[in-house]
């Protein structure tokens, strides 16, 4: 190296050099480790995507939405856990029961449901029990490969149903993934009973109808894995930022 027309002893490049890289891990490694914790934090986070059933059909297209809030709760390639959650808006609750009380169109050639349940924080209702599952029509939004069937109406009406899905012929990638859109557009939809709000079962359902989301849009989660590739170019600007600081000349000392 060279200082002033003359070259820098070896031990001096050296120092320099050194010192050089001292200031570089003196960002870099606290960085790097503020990263790691994000990405073991997000590894331990479930892939999640959330969305509403605003869409009604006729019989309740009156009454403000959205009506239910749908999350898809992805545990692991072969397992999710699906919600329904009732909202009230403009003083009315929107609870759930009957025959196609929730329908999912699943994407999968096969798949099972399994831990079903249904619950209502509401007063003066009876308990929620399960009829039957099947595929078939629900109400202005379609066809789909899953429904829940509960027994009766209003008086068993609930407000959260819960359910756990496994797919049997393949993997999801993403929570996103467990869901796709039927013909009419609709990834899920619901039996709706519009009541006043808070939920009172002596005081009967202001109408019934179908609601549905139309489309697969959604607010997502991000996934682990994008959560690893902003990591890997933090970890790319640190390395060539230290050999920058390494290849860089000296200053002159005078």
């Amino acid at each position: 190296m060279v200082i002033n027309g003359s070259l820098m002893p070896a031990p001096m490049a050296r120092k320099e050099t050194e010192m050089n890289l001292r200031i570089a891990c003196r960002w870099l490694i606290p960085a790097l480790m503020a990263a790691l914790l994000q990405l073991s934090s997000g590894q331990a986070r479930a892939d999640t995507f959330s969305f509403d059933l605003s869409v009604g059909n006729p019989a309740i297209s009156g009454f403000a939405g959205p009506y239910e809030k749908v999350t898809v709760n992805l545990t692991n390639s072969t397992t999710a856990n699906i919600t329904f959650q009732s909202y009230t808006v403009a003083g009315n609750t929107y609870l759930m029961g009957d025959g196609s009380t929730v329908a999912l169109n699943v994407n999968s050639t096969s798949f099972s449901a399994s831990g079903i349940s249904g619950t209502n924080s509401g007063t003066n209702f009876q308990s929620w029990s399960l009829v039957s599952t099947s595929s078939g029509q629900t109400d202005g939004f379609g066809n789909f490969n899953f429904q829940v069937n509960s027994f009766d109406g209003f008086a068993h009406a609930i407000d959260t149903m819960t359910l756990t899905l496994t797919n049997n012929s393949g993997t999801w990638g993403s929570a996103s993934d467990v869901l796709t859109p039927n013909a009419g557009g609709s990834t899920a939809a619901s039996h709706v009973f519009v009541t006043t709000s808070p939920a009172d079962g002596h005081n009967g359902a202001l109408a019934t109808g179908y609601a549905g989301n139309g489309n697969n849009s959604g607010n997502v989660v991000p996934e682990p894995s994008s959560i690893a590739l902003g990591l890997v170019g933090l970890v790319g600007l640190g390395l060539t930022q230290i050999r920058r600081l390494v290849r860089r000349p000296p200053l002159a000392q005078v």
